[in-house]
């Protein structure tokens, strides 16, 4: 139970519904199936017309497929929002994860709930310290289209306002940072994997806004991108360390 492992978490901050390509919440099944949980913030302005309220429970549906938090807010409440969605998906995944372990050592129905008090304080320690200790790996996914524009400046310094709230965990972080759509693909890569978002302003910079919304087809991506960094990670490994064991996959 107290192996480090890894968590591993989708990001997707949007304020409206998908228009093309997949379908959002069939991939998001697909990123929970590998491991990856899908959060999903939806961001609204004061005054976002009635439609686009309506819009926004896919919020919802997509983050339930993905095993994750879903959150709607308004513009000026996204930086706290997306730490805690962040740190409230972390929690939610190892509490799944140490019921999974409780259920083979005590039965199928046992969970952390059924426990006597004494030893469910001992377990909820270890839930705590494994959200401080595991590795994260978080893939930011930033819907381009237009209506976002006048909320790019308030996502940015969430990001970073995020970014220095985890920097005080043992656990490494690692920050990927997409947009969808791109200049030339449906979803771009603003930011290879880093342990920093402080580069984040320069990559704002690049992003441009406007055209179709193709949340299904980024997170399609977003699961490739974890897929590569699995595989790069693996063939490091075997050429640097033949010895070491394959960490947690969740």
């Amino acid at each position: 139970m107290r192996n480090k492992g890894t968590l591993r978490q989708i990001l997707l901050i949007t304020d409206g519904c998908s228009n093309q390509g997949e379908d959002p919440i069939a991939m998001a099944a697909l990123a929970n199936e590998q491991g990856i949980a899908v959060n999903v913030i939806g961001v609204l302005n004061e005054n976002a017309p009635e439609y686009h309220r309506q819009g926004l429970k896919e919020v919802e549906e997509i983050a339930m497929a993905g095993g994750g938090i879903s959150q709607v807010v308004y513009t000026k409440q996204l930086a706290q929002t997306v730490k805690m969605v962040t740190q409230k998906a972390m929690a939610q995944t190892i509490k799944g994860v140490v019921n999974a372990e409780l259920q083979q050592i005590l039965g199928s129905q046992s969970t952390m709930e059924d426990l006597p008090p004494d030893k469910r304080g001992e377990v909820i320690e270890v839930v705590d310290e494994m959200g401080e200790t595991m590795n994260l790996e978080i893939l930011v996914l930033i819907d381009a289209s237009g209506s976002m524009e006048d909320k790019m400046l308030t996502v940015q310094e969430s990001l970073l306002d995020l970014s220095i709230s985890l920097n005080s965990r043992i656990g490494d972080n690692e920050f990927a940072l997409y947009v969808f759509p791109g200049k030339r693909t449906e979803a771009e890569e603003l930011l290879n994997w880093s342990s920093k978002l402080e580069s984040i302003g320069k990559t704002f910079s690049k992003i441009s806004l406007g055209g179709i919304t193709p949340t299904g087809p980024a997170i399609k991506e977003a699961i490739a991108a974890f897929g590569r960094k699995r595989s790069s990670k693996r063939r490091f490994l075997s050429d640097d360390a033949p010895g070491y064991t394959n960490e947690s996959g969740m």
